[in-house]
């Protein structure tokens, strides 16, 4: 194992709002044991199961986003609703994140946390956007996504005219959109 270094963990940290998990701390030279120790010590907080955070990191905007993320061992893009949101999409105030696990996971036996809608895809690279360290799906993807998961048709269409009113996404792109809205007057209604 290597020598501990916080500055090490304070740079996985500070990318990801404070937040870093146990295989991080571990990259960084730190056992669960001096995690531990940590967090008596009052230097780190203990969030949900192996994901801390630094205690005097200041909040960020997009905390939760980055705990869910985390939790799925960073394998999971942040989709559907959640991405609208990020992307200036949407007015809703969502009560769950959704969450796009890779495929394999499906098969998987885990405990959810509570405020996580899980989703099960591969989203190739071409699908995704950034925001800061926490991986989203591109307009595009959330759009048809949220197409296909039956999102009511007012807050479909009003996003999808954003999209494309500044430019983030062009009609064709939208083929499954305009197949979801069309019994509701279409993309134009």
């Amino acid at each position: 194992m290597s020598k501990p270094s916080w500055d090490s963990l304070f740079e996985v940290a500070a990318a990801q709002e404070g937040y870093f998990a146990t295989q991080q701390a571990a990259e960084a030279g730190y056992s669960s044991q001096l995690v531990l120790k940590h967090v008596h010590a009052g230097r780190i907080v203990h969030v949900r199961r192996g994901i801390y955070r630094l205690v005097h990191f200041p909040a960020g905007e997009h905390e939760d986003l980055v705990i869910a993320w985390l939790w799925s061992q960073r394998a999971g893009v942040i989709s559907h609703q959640t991405a609208l949101g990020l992307h200036g999409l949407s007015d809703v105030l969502l009560a769950q994140i959704h969450l796009t696990l890779p495929r394999a996971w499906q098969g998987r036996r885990f405990r959810v946390p509570a405020g996580i809608m899980l989703h099960h895809a591969d989203v190739p690279s071409e699908d995704r956007a950034w925001f800061g360290t926490i991986p989203a799906t591109s307009v595009r993807r959330s759009l048809n996504d949220c197409a296909r998961e039956g999102v009511s048709p007012d807050l479909l269409r009003q996003a999808a005219q954003q999209a494309l009113r500044r430019g983030l996404a062009i009609k064709p792109e939208l083929g499954e959109v305009e197949v979801a809205l069309g019994p509701f007057g279409g993309l134009a209604a």
